[in-house]
């Protein structure tokens, strides 16, 4: 608490310092350039599906949030969410099992809290960033805007969409010093007046610092749009994604509570049967309609179809003193259909003197999935487990994936209706108010234990926001939101026939900030929350009783945009202190976290970055047994452009050579981070 009452003065003092900025402000209708992590009073727009859902300024929005846009991601070279999140306040990345993106947000951890276009994304893969216009990262509970789940926060993938205004094309080829290699095309074409045509493409031919690990990454996005009428524009898009690599889970600890040293290259697995395949065929169909100047309609209906396979070996504990290494596996298998329907209204009126912007929507979700686990058996054990001596090569003892563990098949529905009212106060405040109900419903078949269980859950959600702004480029902001997640998980793989009668877990998040455009192009936000995530246990006597287990205090700040004309600077800052009901700190949640990235142009050819992460030490998992070390990474780039358009770009990550683990997923599978290491990119329009 006395960290609160500190923060709160930073806040209180932050509020005073306006007196500095341009008293003239900005206009409610003006649009600002989107540059790096913060988007400097810029709308997140509508027909984006943004995080408001509405026509709303950044500075509008109480809630801390960062937006990603694509030249950020084309110049720091990132390849995947987690490049992404490690220059994010408030965001950490966890190891995934080597398969999946998997993110921790104010201390939640989740893999299914993705969208693209404000659509839910929630199967286990890593995504790819090749079609993006932005990222949005939205921190706190969000099921008002997003339904259920997003608990600490979202990550919401906006698309690029076709240009109407002419023909346009792009191709990147890159590759790094470890023989990585992509390729990616980007192709805009203004079939007519009213109609355009738009492609992304890439491919990728994965590699690493680690011994064994390969693969190759592709995936295509056509899109089309078109003027049905001046005021009714249909949007249609199609995604095909194919991943197909090796399962690297890293290194066990060593026994003594650190990772073990002197194998960051070392691959703990069958360099044959660690493997994952995954296909997405996602297709999307958005009508956008406008009345009139102040009230639009839009509606999407979206088909996703996912098929998904990983098998490995992995390393289950080591014995120092026996130099011995006890081994595990499983294969798991997921199909998921979903098909989801939304529509959103959005209405822009007056009322007894005050200004309105009104959101009313509804959400319809059916996801069929299919889930299946073979244990490994090994030969010589007959069993899922075996010892075997730490060697140079690992010798490995037969073993198949042979022993059904899990069959089971869900079918999920959800039903939703929200409104959202954004209301001008008078001169200097506003007030956001909305609230979301769902309907959450699901059918389990358990194939394996001939057993059947259903659950559903009606929940409402709030959200509420009072903004006070002294001067117009000026807010500060108090809110509360709240969230939910169902007993059956984020891939429904958790409900039982007894947890299926406890109510939902709840999310609640209240937070404080200020966000101050200090000037057009350079914007600060600084926010203080408490995030308490609560459950309903039952006790021997059959009471249901309903427990906080676990709580996240926290304090995020963010500096982003043009600090002169040369110099653009993206500074984010993090502390986060989050314990389960025990007292013992939740894991994967680094204390402090920082970022900053710099771009300098030295001409109107020649540009350079740097950039420096640091992560706080953190514990491995729930154990509190096993701690990742801090560490401190620093990046840089050089930017030339050639006369022709050609741009040249050279990005090397971990410019000091720093030894340190970049993520984990538990005490025995801790991913070692990459060494220094250079990565070449050529781009050119034509």
């Amino acid at each position: 608490m006395r960290f609160f009452a500190a923060s709160a003065l930073v806040l209180s003092a932050l509020s005073a310092a306006p007196a500095l900025a341009d008293d003239g402000g900005i206009e409610a209708d003006e649009t600002r350039v989107m540059d790096a992590v913060a988007v400097l009073g810029t709308y997140l727009a509508n027909e984006k599906f943004s995080g408001t859902k509405t026509q709303t300024l950044i500075i509008d929005v109480p809630q801390s949030l960062s937006v990603v846009t694509r030249e950020q991601i084309a110049e720091q070279a990132f390849t995947d969410i987690g490049d992404v999140l490690r220059y994010t306040p408030g965001a950490s990345v966890g190891q995934g099992e080597g398969h999946r993106d998997q993110i921790t947000l104010r201390g939640q951890n989740s893999t299914a809290d993705f969208f693209i276009d404000g659509l839910r994304d929630d199967v286990q893969y890593f995504r790819p960033l090749y079609n993006l216009d932005q990222i949005e990262i939205l921190r706190g509970s969000n099921a008002m805007i997003f339904g259920r789940g997003g608990g600490g926060g979202v990550v919401n993938r906006v698309t690029k969409r076709p240009d109407f205004d002419g023909d346009s094309a792009s191709l990147s080829v890159s590759a790094d010093t470890f023989g990585e290699m992509s390729g990616s095309l980007d192709y805009n074409t203004a079939l007519n007046e009213t109609s355009a045509f738009r492609v992304n493409a890439f491919a990728e031919s994965l590699n690493n610092h680690r011994d064994q690990f390969g693969g190759d990454r592709f995936a295509i996005n056509p899109t089309f749009a078109a003027k049905l009428a001046p005021d009714t524009h249909l949007l249609l898009s199609y995604e095909f994604v194919d991943d197909d690599r090796v399962v690297d889970r890293g290194v066990p600890s060593d026994g003594s509570g650190a990772p073990l040293e002197g194998y960051d290259t070392f691959f703990f697995g069958s360099a044959d049967q660690n493997r994952t395949t995954l296909q997405a065929n996602i297709a999307r169909a958005r009508l956008d309609h406008r009345f009139s100047d102040t009230l639009s309609v839009n509606t999407t209906l979206q088909y996703a179809d996912y098929d998904k396979v990983y098998q490995n070996i992995y390393a289950a504990s080591y014995d120092m003193g026996a130099n011995a290494l006890t081994l595990d596996g499983y294969q798991d298998k997921t199909g998921r259909e979903n098909v989801i329907f939304q529509t959103n209204l959005v209405s822009e009126f007056t009322m007894g003197g005050l200004a309105h912007t009104l959101l009313v929507g509804a959400e319809y979700a059916d996801q069929a999935s299919a889930n299946s686990r073979n244990d490994n058996v090994f030969a010589d054990t007959n069993d899922d487990q075996t010892i075997v001596a730490l060697s140079r090569p690992l010798t490995l003892p037969d073993f198949a994936f042979s022993q059904p563990v899990r069959h089971r098949e869900s079918d999920v529905q959800v039903l939703s209706f929200y409104a959202q009212d954004q209301i001008d106060l008078g001169q200097y405040f506003k007030l956001i108010a909305g609230v979301r109900f769902d309907r959450f419903g699901i059918d389990v078949n358990d194939i394996r234990n001939a057993a059947r269980f259903s659950r559903t859950d009606e929940e409402i959600s709030p959200r509420l926001g009072m903004i006070y702004k002294p001067v117009e480029n000026v807010s500060v902001y108090a809110s509360y939101s709240k969230s939910f997640l169902p007993r059956s998980g984020d891939q429904f793989l958790d409900l039982t026939d007894a947890n299926s009668q406890l109510e939902p877990e709840e999310f609640d998040n209240q937070e404080i900030g200020i966000k101050w455009d200090i000037h057009p192009t350079l914007s600060l936000t600084a926010a203080l929350f408490r995030l308490d995530r609560d459950t309903t246990e039952r006790t021997a006597d059959g009471e249901d009783s309903f427990v906080t287990t676990s709580q996240t205090e926290g304090f995020e700040l963010q500096l982003g945009g043009q600090a002169s004309a040369r110099w653009r600077v993206d500074v984010g800052y993090s502390y986060l202190d989050s314990e389960l009901a025990d007292g013992s700190a939740r894991s994967q949640v680094p204390t402090h976290m920082f970022s900053v990235w710099n771009r300098y142009d030295v001409s109107s050819q020649l540009g350079l970055g740097l950039g420096v992460t640091y992560q706080d030490e953190q514990f491995a998992s729930a154990s509190n047994a096993v701690t990742v070390p801090d560490f401190t990474r620093v990046d840089a780039g050089i930017f030339y452009t050639l006369r022709n358009g050609t741009a040249l770009q050279l990005n090397v990550e971990n410019l000091l050579d720093e030894d340190y683990y970049a993520a984990a997923h538990n005490d025995n599978n801790i991913s070692p981070g990459a060494p220094l290491n250079a990565r070449l990119t050529i781009r050119t329009a034509f």
